[in-house]
């Protein structure tokens, strides 16, 4: 592990930053009131302070700015209703049911209105206990607005002292993630690979691309200040975060079978070399990533043309000795991996000239795109889209009505007198963090929430028992404010842990000696909230994954035929437009990653609820090697026809009416079993006759051994493209009729 490079990943993330900017906007006007005696009776600034913090999310400016005065609205009104109602438990009852059902409601707008629905509930259930209000509910009103100005003020100046720093980051987030993705397929190359295990690995990881590369997409493409400023800066951002979604297809792409390629030359050093040389790849890449982040210029690690061409000193040793007619294919597959890395080290030396910011390569940069277009749409703020999720056919609705019910046995349980709860609102708090629409990720959550804070419970006890130096003290609630918020994301039991150690020392401050009934009521208090999240979950209304598995399946069988038939169309014709090409890639790519998160979701749901999984997981596997072969096609398209010779017109209608027959029956169409005569074309073969007569010339020792790394041979790429055509025929075919079988099980 390079534990350097680790070390700068987390140093310049975007998670650190904004967390460490989170947590210094709380701190310091917290310190500035302790220093006047006035944190205990001011303490709804801070809290105000870190929920708008909280409903910051990542995103264009304009947006964020939006969100962010909207947050300030909806909280100011919520902690105002809340103070009023709470001396009345059945209106805070009735209240709380209200709210709960309509902030959950607004979560079918987007995500930013999710937020900010979760947290003026978080907000509602902290106002009407009571405990962190002072007797003058106007004065109390006046600090928590101000809290939460006081943040839209850092916020506002921030972006302006650094108007590119959020996408800056986010941009480099893209390559580092890129260049762990290129780790895992340099694994294929060691002895012995797993192959399902580092199938599942890259699946895993291209959700995750997926996920970033929408935000990330959104915030480049919608920020004006990006795609319409004229500077250096600005044009350079944008080009590079196009680059790494070229990159991506690049790194995408499977059009070998590793397996044959293991059993030909498991034994030799070329394959270690190979694996050593995508790892140093994914160096450079990541020390891209890594530039970016850190707002400094960069140059490469290593000399990429002498290691290229020692891959290719070896390589070309191997065939000197070894190539014959009997093993001819298998080094032809070989020669064209090594293609693949001439091109992606030819990729990544552009993106460093790029990333030199070069004014001229700045002033040059024309997408030649409707960049509107490759933006995830958010639902507009139409009450008849509300009204069309007033249905139990709606997850929105379904998840509204869970979260309700859920506040509501909360807010229930919090009033038994018995139970001696002290803090009611982490009961409410708890239930608002961990539900989420779908079972799988609430029970995801549910458990790390429930080890966070038993762990950070006993941490927090420990350390308040031994240290006292209130120095101390604020200086490890920094770190762990930073630590928390840098973590939220990505590693949500760390993330509580560390929350709970803050709040533990957060509390000790402003009511000394009192650990004992706050390690009781933390511990009660998350236990009752995660019992009833599992319980109101599972049983009131639950949205098991198997419901959305159709509805996935069938956009993601559209997007692979657009995008295999728009990619044979450039190859057949030479030209197609840009535009419209990267759009099919995009839509191919996202849908993908949908299913497949789809899937992995499932693994977590109850057995019985796992409804065709094995089917449902050859789904997956065959749709994930259709869009990898069609992006390997890809590879093989320019501005001119080079390949007339492979019978496209014939291939294109044998792999599209496989697709289309998949379509077809997923759409519940039974004609799609019908006889046809496209079943019976049988595309010409014009490799076969050049690869005998290759093979012919090999027997009789003609072998012309040219070793220039440039020159690939027209027959290699024939070769190549016609067993690209043959496997996605061959999976094409292998996934409708694994689809004739899941229709039959839906239907029964």
């Amino acid at each position: 592990m390079n534990y350097k490079a680790e070390i700068q990943k987390l140093l310049f993330s975007q998670y650190l930053y904004s967390g460490t900017r989170m947590a210094l906007a709380i701190l310091v006007p917290s310190l500035i009131l302790a220093y006047f005696g006035l944190l205990k009776e001011y303490f709804l600034f801070p809290l105000a302070t870190s929920f708008i913090g909280f409903a910051d999310q990542p995103g264009p400016f304009i947006r964020r700015r939006n969100s962010l005065i909207l947050a300030v609205v909806a909280f100011s009104a919520a902690a105002l209703l809340a103070s009023i109602l709470r001396f009345h438990p059945i209106l805070v009852f009735i209240g709380l049911g209200l709210l709960g059902f309509w902030f959950s409601m607004v979560g079918i707008y987007g995500q930013r209105l999710m937020a900010i629905g979760s947290l003026s509930l978080v907000v509602f259930s902290i106002f009407m206990d009571g405990h962190l209000i002072g007797e003058n509910l106007l004065q109390s009103q006046i600090v928590y607005t101000l809290g939460s100005l006081w943040f839209v003020l850092v916020f506002l100046v921030m972006s302006k002292l650094q108007p590119y720093k959020l996408a800056g980051q986010m941009v480099g987030e893209n390559y580092l993630q890129l260049a762990e993705y290129l780790q895992i397929r340099a694994k294929f190359y060691l002895n012995r690979p797993q192959y399902q295990l580092l199938y599942t690995e890259a699946i895993t990881k291209q959700i995750e691309i997926k996920n970033l590369q929408e935000e990330t997409r959104e915030l480049v493409f919608k920020t004006r200040t990006l795609v319409n400023e004229s500077t250096t800066t600005s044009r350079v951002l944008m080009l590079l975060f196009l680059n790494s979604i070229d990159l991506y297809e690049k790194l995408f792409t499977t059009d070998q079978n590793y397996e044959k390629i293991q059993d030909q030359f498991h034994d030799k050093a070329i394959l270690p070399e190979i694996h050593q040389y995508l790892v140093g790849l994914s160096q450079e890449i990541t020390n891209i990533g890594l530039a970016l982040q850190s707002g400094l210029k960069s140059r490469s690690l290593t000399d990429l043309e002498h290691e290229h061409a020692k891959v290719y000193t070896t390589y070309f040793e191997l065939r000197s000795q070894e190539l014959c007619a009997s093993n001819l294919r298998q080094f032809m597959a070989l020669r064209l991996i090594l293609k693949r890395l001439t091109d992606l080290k030819d990729q990544i030396k552009s993106i460093y000239r790029v990333l030199s910011q070069d004014e001229k390569i700045a002033k040059s940069l024309s997408s030649g795109l409707d960049l509107q277009k490759f933006v995830p749409k958010e639902a507009p703020l139409k009450l008849n889209i509300l009204r069309n999720n007033l249905s139990l056919r709606s997850a929105h609705f379904r998840h509204a009505v869970r979260l309700t019910v859920a506040l509501l046995l909360g807010y229930l349980v919090s009033q038994f007198a018995f139970l001696g709860i002290g803090h009611a609102y982490w009961i409410l708090i708890t239930i608002l963090a961990i539900m989420r629409p779908a079972y799988s990720a609430t029970k995801h959550r549910n458990l790390r929430r429930l080890y966070g804070t038993i762990l950070g419970a006993i941490a927090a006890y420990i350390l308040l028992q031994y240290v006292e130096s209130s120095g101390v003290l604020l200086a490890i609630m920094l770190a762990c404010m930073i630590s928390c918020f840098a973590l939220l994301k990505g590693k949500y039991a760390w993330a509580v842990f560390f929350m709970t150690l803050y709040i533990f020392i957060a509390f000790n401050f402003l009511n000394p000696g009192n650990v004992n009934g706050l390690f009781r009521d933390r511990i009660l208090d998350t236990a009752l909230g995660t019992l009833i999240v599992f319980l109101v979950s599972y049983f009131v209304l639950p949205l098991w994954e198997h419901t959305q598995n159709l509805d996935l399946m069938k956009k993601l069988s559209h997007s692979n035929s657009n995008y295999f038939n728009t990619v044979i169309e450039v190859l057949q014709k030479g030209q197609s437009s840009m535009h419209f090409y990267k759009l099919k890639r995009k839509e191919a790519m996202i849908d993908l990653a949908n299913l497949s998160d789809n899937f992995q979701r499932m693994l977590s749901d109850p057995k019985k609820e796992q409804r065709k999984l094995q089917t449902v997981h050859q789904f997956v596997n065959t749709a994930h090697l259709i869009t990898a072969y069609t992006a390997s096609l890809a590879q093989y398209t320019g501005e001119n026809p080079q390949f007339q010779e492979i019978d496209y017109e014939a291939w294109q209608k044998r792999i599209a009416f496989e697709l289309e027959m998949t379509i077809w029956l997923l759409q519940g169409d039974t004609l799609a079993l019908a006889p046809s005569p496209v079943r019976d074309i049988k595309p010409r073969d014009p490799v076969k006759p050049l690869l005998e007569k290759r093979q012919t010339e090999l027997q009789e020792e003609k072998n012309y051994n040219v070793q220039d790394p440039q020159k690939i041979t027209h027959l290699t790429q024939l070769n190549s493209i016609q067993e690209i055509l043959e496997l996605l025929y061959d999976v094409a075919r292998e996934q409708r009729k694994i689809i004739e079988t899941y229709t039959k099980f839906v239907k029964a």
